[in-house]
């Protein structure tokens, strides 16, 4: 192998592959400390969900719902909770995230969001395998009955994973400060909201959809640290500050003059809203 070869490959490696790696690092770490805080939920439910938990806490929550049901809220929160199960919610994460994609004009949503959202899943599995709890009797629920395990809510965690990066990776697209706050109320309502419906139709206690927002959010502040050190890394050698919502353009500069001719920088094009260059 020549030395131009040579130099071309580390030129690469040290422009694509390390910082990738980087990125891909983090999440693994992360997802690992996110599988382990499913697991210590398993080895502390007794202690927390005891029957004092149940009385305190969850009866009285699904008691409480149960007085605000009707025939017509039933469908409507029937059909909102749709949103957030197995089909709705990779049928909502794909569209949003080929949205990402078209306006940041990079595959980096993909991999975030495709990232966080297998391992949302994986600690689902995980977290109702090993404590197996059982759901709210079928006479304290809204049918279609569900009868997996009941902690931690899937609804729960995975739409606060998809919806989270989803603001966030967003966020980075909008230049207006009332669009970002609008959308980041919208995304906290929405994950609140579906949080809520599962314990409304009495498919879930009130403990498991708190579970599923802490790993939830946990999880979701992990990527976006992965996301970020990413940045600092792919453009060390540029002069600046990391990349931040009102501190993007010097990632614009900087690419336009680290990239080789004829190919297209990931970070420079400029977002849907006419605003800075997206840093997706």
């Amino acid at each position: 192998m020549n030395t131009g070869t040579e130099s071309w490959l580390t030129q690469r490696w040290g422009k694509w592959v390390v910082p990738y790696a980087a990125l891909w690092a983090t999440m693994l770490i992360g997802g690992v400390v996110v599988l382990v805080l499913a697991l210590l939920s398993a080895e502390v439910y007794d202690n927390v969900v005891d029957d004092a938990g149940l009385a305190n806490l969850d009866k009285p929550t699904l008691g409480m719902m149960e007085q605000l049901r009707s025939p017509g809220l039933d469908a409507f929160v029937t059909g909102f909770t749709n949103i957030g199960g197995g089909i709705g919610m990779p049928i909502l994460a794909s569209i949003l995230t080929a949205w990402l994609i078209w306006a940041s004009r990079t595959w980096r949503p993909l991999i975030l969001i495709g990232g966080a959202a297998a391992v949302s899943v994986t600690a689902t599995t995980v977290g109702k395998k090993l404590i197996g709890r059982t759901r709210p009797d079928h006479a304290d629920a809204v049918p279609p009955y569900e009868t997996s395990p009941s902690f931690p809510s899937g609804h729960t965690l995975n739409t606060t994973v998809v919806i989270g990066l989803v603001v966030y990776l967003a966020c980075l697209q909008i230049k207006r400060t009332l669009a970002r706050v609008s959308l980041i109320a919208a995304g906290a309502v929405f994950i609140f909201a579906m949080g809520m419906s599962r314990v409304y139709l009495g498919h879930h206690w009130m403990t498991d959809v708190i579970i599923g927002w802490v790993l939830g959010l946990a999880w979701v502040g992990i990527v976006i640290l992965a996301h970020r050190l990413f940045h600092v890394l792919r453009h060390r050698e540029h002069a600046g500050p990391a990349p931040t919502f009102d501190n993007e353009v010097h990632l614009r500069d900087g690419a336009a003059g680290s990239g080789a001719p004829g190919e297209k920088n990931d970070v420079g094009t400029r977002g849907p809203t006419g605003g800075p260059p997206a840093a997706g």
